[in-house]
């Protein structure tokens, strides 16, 4: 990545300090509290750029905007359809059986790294009782 950018830093900075998997809303309302000169469009526009050169990664979510990331290694994520929450979990899938089986049965390539698993969290749970 070329250019050089303060608020680009202070992005990376955020998603990096961030482990609940923040919206772009949220990174915006974040770094605006630090600089408040920011625009929404330089702080959407910056977090395409830092996808697109893998220093962070976008969590497509099926419901709900996307979210993003800073951990690098591998790891897979479980999802609260309730407050649409992104958690980090390990687990050694067999990936590579799991795409062939994926493939054979569905005839879809499967290329995402991690796993998505949904459930409810312990907050939501709580407040359901």
């Amino acid at each position: 990545m070329k250019n050089y950018s303060r608020q680009r830093e202070e992005i990376i900075k955020t998603v990096q300090e961030s482990y609940d998997h923040p919206t772009a809303e949220e990174i915006y309302l974040s770094v605006k509290t630090k600089d408040p000169d920011v625009s929404r469009s330089t702080v959407y526009r910056n977090l395409g750029v830092l996808v697109e050169n893998n220093l962070i990664n976008k969590i497509s979510m099926l419901v709900g905007p996307d979210r993003y990331d800073a951990v690098r290694e591998k790891h897979n994520h479980a999802i609260c359809t309730k407050c649409g929450k992104v958690f980090d979990f390990k687990y050694d899938f067999e990936y590579e059986k799991l795409k062939k089986m994926i493939l054979k049965q569905t005839g879809v390539e499967i290329s995402e790294k991690g796993i998505a698993l949904e459930g409810i969290c312990n907050s939501c749970k709580k407040l359901k009782n």
